[in-house]
């Protein structure tokens, strides 16, 4: 196999990893963390916080594998800069998402 074939290989799986993430996010009956070592912050409505954080990740990976598109061109293309470019920036968005709007909605008060 081609060394491109198995760069996007790899990248496509932590997308699916992130995609299996937002799935058991969505079945969990405890509240789901987002950020590392830090405890969750007390949940009025469990089921609605955990398909919105679910539906976070799962969008986080699509949007992350269609990022990785790039890396089929070769080895030398200027496109790679999208992909860098663009999960640095789909990072960014999902921790203002859930700190915005998920946190705001679903924090008990």
């Amino acid at each position: 196999m081609d060394g491109r074939i198995i760069g996007f290989i790899v990248w496509a799986l932590f997308g699916c990893f992130m995609i299996g993430l937002g799935i058991s996010a969505f079945f969990s009956k405890k509240a789901v963390g987002f950020w590392a070592n830090i405890k969750t912050f007390p949940v009025n409505d469990i089921r609605g916080y955990n398909r919105a954080t679910g539906k976070l990740f799962i969008a986080y990976g699509f949007i992350f594998i269609v990022l990785g598109v790039p890396l089929l061109s070769g080895q030398n293309t200027p496109y790679i800069i999208l992909s860098v470019l663009g999960v640095m920036i789909e990072t960014i968005a999902i921790m203002a998402i859930y700190t915005l709007s998920i946190t705001k909605k679903y924090k008990e008060k």
